[in-house]
């Protein structure tokens, strides 16, 4: 790093047992998470795309390693410049930090931000997911990857659910947790907004009377409404739905992963706006 870098808020780390060391490996926890607020996201690649969308870094957490790589220096800089911290550390604390043996270079420190349910105000062709007690971080880092790819506004979380700030989720959405908003409910708070929702609803359900590529999803605001991986949608929200949709199966397999299922369900509503918008032009 440079001579002017180190004056500013740069401090080389070399023990596990030091504080702020400490601190960091807490962040695993949901608890020390939500304590302070915080998480981290793992990768170069992923600290600059935060960077880039507005976020602002914490702590800036670099593998010695890394020393002389005019990418990280540029951050460390950034960060530096917007009040945050930046901390030089070994590979080996930087593995404890983040519980891998082979870990990036890079880690950042983020505050969690969650959008309020009452901010929600969705436009015609908007598109939101709504998970009921998502249980599995794959699965919610992938969904969250997948609402970014196909342009969707972003998750609603209802019920009790895995952290979407926690490590493994955060590694699965490879970066998307910085681009889509996220918001989190009660079932009884995202009932009573969804009766203010002027759109289509739609959920999957082994129940579903239609096939989802029958649906028009075009022009309106859609919710589209995903079960708990074991469970499917509670009958309150199967109820509140305009549409119960059935993906239909080939094989011996009565349902899809859930990650996998709400892919399929977002490219469909995504490939009707688009032939609509072909159709309009």
């Amino acid at each position: 790093m440079t001579g002017q870098l180190r004056v500013g808020r740069v401090k080389e780390v070399t023990s596990l047992s030091n504080p702020l060391v400490k601190d960091l490996k807490a962040l695993a926890l949901k608890k020390f998470r939500d304590q302070q607020n915080a998480f981290m996201a793992e990768g170069l690649k992923l600290v600059i795309d935060a960077l880039d969308l507005g976020w602002r870094v914490k702590t800036l957490v670099f593998a010695k390693s890394a020393l002389g790589n005019p990418a990280v220096e540029k951050v460390a800089a950034r960060t530096v410049a917007a009040g945050g911290d930046v901390l030089e550390v070994s590979e080996k604390i930087l593995a404890a930090i983040t519980r891998r043996d082979n870990p990036q270079t890079v880690v950042g420190v983020f505050e969690q931000r969650f959008l309020k349910l009452t901010d929600i105000r969705p436009a015609p062709g908007d598109v939101w997911v709504g998970l009921d007690r998502v249980r599995d971080p794959g699965n919610l880092g992938t969904v969250l990857r997948t609402v970014d790819a196909v342009g969707a506004k972003g998750i609603i979380l209802v019920g009790d659910t895995t952290d979407p700030f926690g490590l493994e989720t955060v590694r699965a959405t490879m970066g998307s947790i910085f681009a889509v908003p996220v918001a989190r409910a009660t079932q009884e708070a995202f009932l009573a907004w969804r009766m203010g929702f002027a759109g289509l609803v739609a959920g999957t359900h082994l129940k579903g009377a239609v096939d989802y590529r029958s649906v028009d999803y075009a022009k309106k605001p859609v919710l589209l409404l995903m079960g708990n991986e074991q469970q499917g949608l509670p009958d309150a929200l199967a109820e509140t739905c305009d549409k119960l949709v059935r993906i239909p199966q080939a094989g011996r397999a009565d349902s899809l992963n859930l990650a996998v299922a709400t892919g399929v369900m977002l490219f469909e509503i995504r490939r009707a706006a688009l032939t609509l918008a072909t159709d309009e032009a």
